[in-house]
């Protein structure tokens, strides 16, 4: 995964995706370079529009986090109702009490 992470920071740097920077960027980050790896990676980039995948990639992510956000606001909704339920209750019986000193 590393490898692809790499060839993403080169571009969105605005730098070549190539061997050479792959390299240098996995060198960086302290990988250890397999070099059939990079070949590969260069090889099967050769026809993608990195801009492009990038965009369909993050717009999947974007759709099950938006999905997974909606359970947790109904499950916050349900809590302060519960809440506000307790709320109301405790004022009643405050209430009842306060009628027997009264």
């Amino acid at each position: 995964m590393e490898y692809i992470y790499a060839a993403m920071l080169l571009h969105s740097a605005n730098q070549d995706v190539n061997e050479d920077n792959v390299k240098k960027v996995l060198e960086a980050a302290g990988s250890e370079v397999d070099e059939a790896r990079v070949k590969a990676l260069i090889a099967a980039l050769e026809d993608v529009d990195i801009e492009e995948a990038m965009e369909k990639t993050a717009v999947s992510a974007a759709a099950p986090a938006a999905a997974a956000a909606a359970p947790a606001e109904a499950e916050e909704t349900e809590v302060e109702e519960e809440e506000e339920e307790e709320e109301e209750k405790e004022e009643e019986a405050a209430a009842g009490l306060g009628a027997l000193f009264g």
